[in-house]
Formats: C-alpha cells, structure tokens, sequence
C-alpha cells in the first residue's frame, strides 16, 4: 500500500509541474524561471520520499541493542535513569521509553511518537519529525508559485473553446489551492506544539496518557519557546525524556 501511495504522490508532482511548464504560464520564454521551479519541485518530491522511506525512531529490541553492544558499536539509543521504570509494549514486548507509543499500522513503537500520516505511508515520530516540516515549508513554497503560475496562464473569456484549452489549468488551481490549505494548516499546527514541545497525539489524548495525567505540570516537557525550538530542530541525538520529566516535575512551583 505505501508504495503505491508514494508512487501517485509523485506521479502527480511529476505531472502537475511538467503541466504548468508546457502551458503557455509566466514559465515560457524564460531560463531560470522554469529551472529553478523544476529544481524546487525535485527537491519537495526528494524530501518527501527521504521522510516516507526513513526510520521515524523505532525503539529496538532489547536483544538488537545488547548484541550492538557486544559488537562495540555507539548506539544512538539514549537510555532511561535506573529509577525509572519503562513501561514494556503489549504488542512488540520492547521497552517504551517516555513519550513512545505503538504504531499498529507498522507494528513497531516510536520514539516521540507524533502521529501515523497516511500522506507519507509512515509514522512521524523523534527522527523524520523535524525532516518533516522541512518537507511542509518546501511543498507550501511549491504550491504557493504553482499556484501562481497556473493563475498567469488563465486569460478569462465566456467560449467552450477557452474552456477547453484551459481546463488542465483550470483543474490544477483548485486542486493547489486545496492542497495549499492542507500543507498550511499542517505546517501551522505543527510549529505551534513543536513550539510548546508537544506532540499531535498528546494534544488528542492528554486525559489518557499516565505521564501526563499525573504530572503536576500541565506539559512537564515544556522549556520555553526558544529551548524548545533548539531541541526540536538543531539537536542531533534522541533525548532521555525521562530526564526533562522528573527534572520539570520536582522544580518548585
């Protein structure tokens, strides 16, 4: 099923680029124009496939990670303080640290879990999530000049002949102009809890998840704006949820 979904995402890239740059659009005549248009919709379908394809932070078995050890390897997986108890999952019986939660479309825990997206036929969790919204801003800025484009190339007249031969741009400003909405509402919304270092699924569920439910802070992995922002994009290592947790928690408010 992911494969197919990938392969009508790029299909249709493909399509609606090769479209706008044959139809006579503010894109004829000129070089650097069509290029640079052609190079940004590569670059969107490029970024799309590395977070569809990627490894959005599986936790590992026990048994993967000890023989990692044996073999002398530096595993990037942080591991919890002593005093706390990981919770084991019910399904893949590894050890969830803070924060993950089970996929059952691909049958493995995330860590950071943020939510299953159907668009990319992966789960969006601590390891593709800042590549992501990376992948978010490039397609708003595609769509945004598609859309223009396919506006320039639209000259209004009252003929079924015009009709006729305008009807691809006709089709392909609606169709932007709704995915134009989806990518800004997804982008928006993520950068307001990335924002508040939160996730998609403890937003929906905050009621429902114990390290939630009985922290004495609202968010307990809440550092401020601009902490919170530095982590999410700029640090290069998993974090020890576990730590923030019980650190934030003890504080005295």
């Amino acid at each position: 099923m992911g494969r197919w979904v990938r392969v009508a995402h790029t299909a249709l890239s493909a399509a609606l680029a090769l479209g706008l740059l044959l139809h006579r659009t503010e894109l004829r005549g000129e070089l650097l124009r069509p290029l640079g248009f052609a190079l940004l919709v590569l670059c969107s379908i490029l970024l799309y496939l590395k977070v569809s394809l990627m490894d959005p932070g599986f936790v590992k078995p026990e048994e993967e990670e000890k023989a990692g050890e044996a073999e002398g390897q530096s595993l990037e997986t942080p591991q919890a303080p002593g005093a706390v108890k990981l919770r084991r999952c019910g399904y893949c019986l590894v050890k969830q640290p803070m924060r993950a939660r089970h996929c059952q479309l691909c049958r493995h825990c995330v860590r950071r879990y943020d939510h299953h997206c159907p668009w990319i036929e992966n789960c969006v969790g601590e390891r593709n999530h800042p590549l992501f919204i990376a992948y978010l801003g490039v397609q708003l800025v595609v769509l945004l000049w598609g859309g223009h484009v396919a506006w320039s190339g639209l000259d209004f007249q009252q003929s079924w002949e015009w009709l006729q031969h305008n009807i691809f741009l006709l089709v392909s400003f609606v169709l932007i102009v709704i995915f134009t909405t989806v990518v800004l509402l997804l982008l928006v919304s993520h950068l307001y809890l990335i924002s508040c270092n939160t996730t998609t699924w403890e937003f929906m569920s905050h009621h429902r998840i114990s390290y939630l439910r009985h922290s004495e802070l609202e968010n307990p992995f809440d550092q401020g704006i601009l902490l919170n922002l530095w982590r999410f994009f700029c640090s290069r290592h998993l974090t020890v949820w576990e730590q923030i947790y019980f650190h934030r928690n003890s504080e005295p408010v």
